[in-house]
């Protein structure tokens, strides 16, 4: 009989609190805000009107929804000038900016993929 294999405990994978993955996923998971995060990072500080355009489908209140949480976990920061009507920016933090690595790898083993027979 062969003895099943199982990963050691201090490993990423075993599922104890050593693995981010779960904090990451709860951060930028989800449908709507990697979309937001690729478009901060690659595209630049856009308005909320431009965000909302860019990404089809979504509806005002989860934008603002998703922006917020973006915010709140130091992914994305808000910019409101003092004008009539007031202007809002939304741009990728450093942390934010710090994924480019994660949305580059993504699009190679996307292509990677693609290509493979």
């Amino acid at each position: 009989m062969s003895e099943a294999v199982t990963a050691p405990v201090d490993t990423p994978v075993s599922g104890d609190k050593t693995c981010p993955a779960p904090i990451v996923i709860g951060m930028i998971g989800g449908k709507w805000k990697l979309l937001i995060l690729q478009i901060l990072i690659f595209q630049g500080t856009k308005r909320f009107g431009e965000l909302r355009k860019s990404i089809d489908g979504i509806t005002q209140t989860m934008l603002t929804n998703q922006l917020r949480a973006l915010e709140a976990d130091g992914l994305v920061t808000r910019k409101v000038y003092a004008e009539v009507p007031p202007r809002v920016e939304y741009s990728a933090s450093m942390d934010g900016l710090a994924l480019e690595p994660v949305f580059t790898s993504m699009h190679d083993w996307w292509t990677n993929r693609s290509a493979a027979p």
